[in-house]
């Protein structure tokens, strides 16, 4: 079990605060904001945001941490990669993980899920911690879940 899951409240106890959050809502950056907000607040994470797709690159969305890189090519870095292959990915050292953008150097191991409407990848959300091996299927299983919330509402 990572230490993400030992952190008071945790996944279970979230995710139903979360689909009420963006059930009640209709616009998506608020919905965005709210669902960085709550996960950056729940757990240590070093960067919990989002990266929309717009024109074929994608663009920074709301966020919670340190600065980010505004955008990112289809296909460079994690985010690239995961938007390309709509898969998540789980990275347990940015440093070994090819093409890493390294927008902190703060960040030691990432993950990211694509949010999809329909077939198509329309943003990704992305999560970095300062510690190696930070995260695991049960954080993947969680984050697609939440991010499955997102898309049901995406407008």
């Amino acid at each position: 079990m990572s230490e993400f899951q030992q952190v008071s409240g945790g996944y279970p106890e979230l995710f139903p605060q979360i689909k009420a959050l963006v059930e009640g809502e209709t616009d998506l950056v608020a919905n965005l904001a709210n669902v960085a907000a709550a996960l950056h607040s729940t757990f240590p994470f070093l960067w919990t945001g989002f990266y929309l797709v717009k024109e074929n690159e994608l663009v920074l969305g709301p966020f919670q941490g340190p600065v980010a890189c505004s955008r990112i090519a289809l296909g460079h870095g994690v985010c690239g990669t995961a938007w390309k292959e709509a898969r998540t990915i789980v990275v347990p050292d940015v440093e070994k993980f090819p093409d890493h953008i390294a927008c902190s150097s703060l960040s030691r191991s990432e993950i990211v899920i694509p949010i999809k409407v329909g077939s198509a990848v329309v943003a990704v959300l992305d999560v970095d911690s300062e510690n190696l091996e930070a995260f695991n299927e049960n954080d993947a299983k969680w984050l697609e879940a939440i991010c499955e919330v997102l898309a049901e509402h995406w407008r």
